[in-house]
């Protein structure tokens, strides 16, 4: 990992940090919203799979949080295809991160004709 790269994995790392502790201190029993709930439990297995990433034995560990976050779900009567309501402003953005190049123009063939799905 280039040292770049290393210094935006602690900024962003930090960053969850306070805004997990921020979520911590305004949450009670009775704020919770279904899709705050979900928001929480997708945040908690993401972070899972990230830290995952820092080798097997990291991987290991965390092989668990996914399985207790389905867990949680389950016991709120909530389920993975259940669609939270729509919320205003920016969606979440998933997959494609910062990394993502973009379709290189010498990756995208021409095509010259009609085509035809069979």
């Amino acid at each position: 990992m280039e040292l770049g790269e290393a210094t935006r994995v602690e900024e962003r790392a930090a960053a969850v940090a306070d805004a997990v502790c921020e979520l911590a201190d305004t949450a009670t029993p009775t704020t919770w919203s279904t899709g705050a709930v979900e928001d929480a439990a997708d945040a908690i297995d993401m972070l899972a799979e990230a830290l995952a990433s820092i080798g097997p034995e990291a991987a290991r560990v965390l092989a668990a949080v996914p399985a207790a976050t389905a867990a949680l779900r389950r016991r709120l009567d909530l389920t993975a295809t259940e669609l939270p309501a729509p919320r205003p402003g920016r969606p979440r953005r998933r997959g494609l991160g910062p990394g993502w190049k973009g379709v290189q123009p010498d990756a995208v063939t021409e095509v010259t004709g009609p085509t035809e799905c069979q």
